[in-house]
């Protein structure tokens, strides 16, 4: 268990801000009293937002910035020293995803996947970990997904990114002891935002839309309510849960309702690469012999 600690007054940077869990997390953290630097590549809906959060006791800055790019990761650090004097929280929210199955992909899928969900977030804690060790009970908060804790077909650069996030966020719990930084891992389940429209693919046979049941509010809230009690992780929606106690209990049963799922969908290829038909042959022409 990490530290608790209460939001009022706690400097706060968020990435994907604009929208879902982002941008309800920026909400509720302001109204919490928290100083909130929301970042995000769209300036209209971080302008929006920042409307929103007039009045709201805490303090809310925007700045559109791509956690890509390397000379913006250093700019959201710039902007929260500059507008806050430091940095207590840093929440790594910013995502992307694809579905449909790997042999139909392509390198470039993967690479943006991973540039988005991990290899951006990974070097703005490198660049925030000085910062943090000056902050007030620091905090950094990777918000991952439970199929970063079992991967699931269709899915599968979107689960590789989550489970590097996953691996990266253990390795630094312990390693940022000596500078008394605590890290915190969130794992959402399926969540009613826009990020099914905002997916690079979508070709999954096997689709989970319908079942985004949990609010980002709500994600938000659990979210906020597990930094101020010091959790080190958190899982969430009952069939998330489902998903990673099942894993943990007996995950050779869990991979055989994964194939098995995988073979409703695609049954009639199996079965005629299993069973080839016959091939059709033309028959000859009879020829009649003629008597000399």
């Amino acid at each position: 268990m990490g530290r608790k600690r209460q939001l009022a007054g706690m400097r706060m940077l968020i990435t994907g801000a604009s929208q879902g869990i982002g941008r309800a997390l920026a909400r509720a953290a302001c109204q919490r009293g928290a100083w909130v630097l929301a970042t995000a590549r769209s300036g209209d809906l971080l302008q929006q937002l920042r409307q929103e959060a007039q009045g709201f006791p805490g303090r809310l800055e925007t700045l559109v910035a791509d956690v890509t790019l390397s000379q913006d990761r250093h700019c959201m650090l710039d902007a929260a020293v500059e507008q806050f004097g430091g940095l207590d929280i840093l929440i790594n929210n910013a995502g992307i995803g694809a579905t449909g199955h790997f042999s139909d992909a392509s390198e470039e899928r993967l690479r943006r996947i991973f540039e988005v969900n991990f290899f951006g977030p990974a070097e703005l804690i490198r660049l925030a970990i000085p910062w943090l060790r000056q902050g007030r009970t620091p905090l950094i908060v990777n918000i991952s997904s439970v199929v970063g804790l079992r991967a699931v077909p269709a899915r599968s650069e979107y689960s590789a990114s989550k489970f590097a996030l996953q691996g990266l966020s253990e390795a630094l719990r312990a390693e940022l002891v000596r500078h008394g930084i605590d890290v915190l891992v969130v794992s959402p389940g399926l969540t009613a935002t826009n990020f099914p429209n905002n997916m690079i693919e979508n070709k999954a046979r096997w689709p989970m839309d319908h079942k985004r049941s949990m609010l980002p509010e709500q994600v938000a809230e659990a979210t906020l309510q597990a930094i101020e009690k010091g959790r080190n992780n958190l899982v969430l929606t009952w069939e998330g849960k489902m998903l990673v106690w099942l894993n943990r209990l007996v995950p050779w049963f869990v991979d055989w309702l994964m194939a098995r799922k995988v073979y409703q969908l695609y049954c009639d290829e199996i079965e005629s690469r299993h069973h080839p038909q016959p091939p059709v042959s033309q028959s000859e022409p009879a020829t009649t012999a003629k008597s000399s």
